[in-house]
């Protein structure tokens, strides 16, 4: 007799669904877009083929859905929850916080600077991978501290959503610029000092 109830049949699926993922990570990284299958996805992840087309209908929705699994982490160990929650506080402190938390998360975590090179190299052949990297990653981030700077009436910002756009594209140069192409080698930039700066740009001394 079949003992299984909805519930363990739905944690066995979101632990295989996890395996295939982190399975599809190692093969990305190892081997390349073009280079990886569905059966070395398989194999890395100790499932059958069968299962991995089960729970992704082809190699880009696999590679979206790690996307947007990375964004998830990343969103939720930046702002505290899966989902968010509206920020508060000194626009000083909140964006110190913001962009301190965004770059050690970041800059500590080499497999996603790994698979960040990966989406850049790739990007080219396969601009389809680099546009849902861009439309999952940075727009979870861009809604909430738009709404944030907009509330923020002592600022005197008269465009909260290019300022937003300003203040995360910044972090995103300095992780590209001084990371992945080694600039800190060459002309490196002191995290605390770019965060200070970034920050001193938006915010008035009196703020």
């Amino acid at each position: 007799m079949d003992t299984r109830t909805p519930t363990s049949d739905r944690q066995l699926s979101g632990a295989k669904r996890n395996a295939i993922l982190s399975g599809a990570m190692q093969e990305f990284l190892a081997h390349g877009y073009a280079a990886t299958t569905m059966d070395r996805v398989a194999t890395a992840a100790k499932v059958s083929k069968a299962t991995v087309y089960s729970h992704f209908k082809d190699k880009e929705g696999l590679f979206i859905a790690l996307v947007q699994q990375l964004q998830e982490q990343k969103f939720q160990a930046v702002y505290g929850s899966p989902q968010g929650q509206r920020l508060q506080g000194p626009p000083r402190q909140v964006l110190h916080h913001l962009a301190s938390t965004l770059l050690a998360n970041i800059l500590e975590d080499k497999p996603f600077l790994a698979f960040m090179r990966l989406i850049i190299g790739e990007s080219g052949r396969f601009p389809e991978l680099a546009r849902a990297f861009s439309h999952h990653t940075p727009r979870c981030f861009l809604l909430l501290l738009t709404d944030y700077l907009g509330s923020q009436s002592g600022l005197k910002l008269k465009d909260p959503e290019a300022t937003a756009r300003i203040f995360i594209g910044s972090l995103v140069h300095y992780v590209i610029f001084q990371e992945l192409l080694y600039a800190r080698e060459v002309v490196p930039f002191e995290r605390d000092r770019m965060i200070q700066g970034l920050v001193d740009l938006i915010v008035k001394e009196s703020l």
